[in-house]
């Protein structure tokens, strides 16, 4: 049960990563938003952070309050028919590649 719930977990945060690579190549998404994506994710890759991660509690909360925030904000300036039709695409090649042979379940 935990290894399917483990399952669509990942699943679900590949096809939103899609999504959000889709976003930032259309050409209707504002320089911002694209800006806020990649000082988000320089963030989560980065070894610095605001609070060093060495302190307890605190070290990740920094973290989990910076990253939403950021993506958060990226997200409200992409218009509403952007994200619609970046989610349809990303849902559609997502089937797509459900229904390839080297995607499928082996026996």
């Amino acid at each position: 049960m935990a290894e399917s719930r483990l399952r669509r977990w990942a699943a679900r945060a590949l096809l939103e990563l899609k999504v959000w690579r889709l976003v930032a190549a259309h050409p209707r998404t504002p320089r911002l938003c694209r800006w806020l994506v990649v000082l988000a994710l320089a963030y989560a890759l980065s070894p610095v952070d605001l609070v060093p991660d060495f302190i307890p509690v605190l070290g990740h909360l920094d973290d989990l309050l910076v990253l939403p925030l950021l993506l958060g904000l990226a997200a409200r300036l992409v218009p509403a028919d952007v994200w619609a039709q970046c989610r349809e695409e990303a849902a559609r090649h997502g089937m797509a590649e459900a229904a390839s042979p080297e995607h499928g379940e082996h026996a």
